[in-house]
């Protein structure tokens, strides 16, 4: 974990010590924005079933579980209790800290299982809010134990202040999500921010019929197999650029700015090629890797090559004119009908909640994004 430093304080080591992570507590909001996405996902055919949302508090234990429930739950909240420590931190410290992380974990766990009450696809259950208390109290435990290497004496602070601007902590969050981003699967390559589906299914639910927004608003225009690849081109092109003049903007001069740079592109790919992998099957790993998503990526690679070294000004502004353009671009061309056909064979089963994270991080990562470019706070300066 990274604390951002002081330009002011940067020689006095015992002030310096005792700074705020904004890292920290960035993540720890994001990362709980995540949980509950995750916990409530798809949102869908709310209804009250008659019991007290605390019930499940005095239920007999579940019958039936598998070991792979117990530990995701665990895993999942372990994160979240080793965050709040860290940024809680340097206000509270140690025991304070660990009671107050376990505390929020679970005030947290306990109001999505309540919640979920109302969901018919989803159970509250008490193993559910024990496991992931236990989960949050062993990550607030390490993040007690460790808060002295990570947030006051780490090689990773010394090449945060090497290699990234001062006041990085927000962007980094947000680039480090790029990758997972790509988890979920998404109809054309880096398209992320696809809410016409979501909003054309919520307005049929209310409206009692069914409702297709991009198809009024595109008058049902039907493309061409021609037509589909230049729009993957399009939308490739511009979340590639927009990612990676995001992260760009963060390293310095005497950064190793092009390691960096493929780095990052190379993880991004990596995890959408494991992630279809595991989701369809080994033979899908490499399905999204259609022509118009290669000649995107070329297009995408020259950009960045040539505008990696641009004033930070000019990076940003474009950054956020690509992520703009590829956001409507997403939502104004229709499904792919070939990538709607490979989504059939997609059963999410006991992975509702790991795939209702993964399409929290689609969905919301541009929005993030654009919030990190334009909000006049994050405007970095190059060092």
């Amino acid at each position: 974990m990274l604390t951002e430093e002081n330009p002011q304080t940067a020689t006095s080591e015992p002030v310096q010590a005792a700074s705020v992570s904004t890292f920290a507590r960035v993540g720890l909001l994001m990362y709980t924005f995540l949980i509950i996405y995750a916990s409530l996902y798809p949102f869908s055919n709310w209804s009250d079933i008659g019991l007290p949302m605390w019930a499940f508090l005095v239920m007999p234990m579940p019958h039936y579980w598998t070991g792979f429930d117990v530990a995701a739950n665990i895993v999942g909240y372990l994160p979240f209790g080793m965050l709040v420590v860290f940024a809680l931190y340097p206000t509270l410290r140690g025991l304070p800290a660990t009671i107050a992380a376990i505390f929020a974990g679970m005030l947290l766990s306990g109001g999505l299982e309540a919640v979920q009450t109302l969901l018919p696809n989803r159970v509250s259950s008490n193993l559910d809010f024990l496991t992931n208390l236990a989960g949050t109290c062993i990550g607030a435990f390490l993040g007690a134990l460790l808060t002295h290497t990570f947030l006051e004496q780490s090689r990773l602070l010394q090449l945060r202040r090497e290699w990234f601007v001062p006041d990085a902590g927000r962007g980094l969050i947000i680039a480090g999500l790029w990758p997972l981003a790509q988890i979920y699967p998404q109809g054309y390559l880096f398209g992320h921010g696809q809410l016409m589906p979501i909003l054309s299914n919520w307005i049929s639910d209310w409206l009692e019929t069914p409702v297709d927004l991009v198809a009024l608003l595109t008058r049902d225009i039907q493309l061409t197999v021609q037509e589909y690849w230049l729009a993957e081109t399009l939308i490739t092109a511009f979340g590639l650029i927009g990612a990676m003049l995001t992260w760009s903007i963060l390293l310095r001069k005497q950064a190793p700015k092009p390691v960096l740079l493929i780095l990052f592109i190379a993880i991004a790919l990596g995890v959408k090629a494991m992630a279809n992998a595991l989701l369809f099957s080994p033979a899908n790993a490499l399905a999204w890797l259609t022509p118009g998503a290669k000649g995107g990526l070329l297009i995408g690679i020259m950009m960045v090559g040539g505008l990696s070294y641009a004033p930070p000004v000019a990076q940003r502004r474009l950054a956020a004119l690509c992520l703009l353009l590829g956001f409507i671009a997403i939502n104004m061309v229709p499904a792919n009908p070939y990538f709607v056909a490979t989504l059939q064979a997609w059963t999410q089963g006991k992975f509702l909640n790991f795939n209702g994270a993964a399409h929290f991080l689609s969905i919301f990562w541009t929005f993030f994004a654009l919030w990190f470019l334009l909000h006049p706070a994050h405007r970095l300066k190059r060092q």
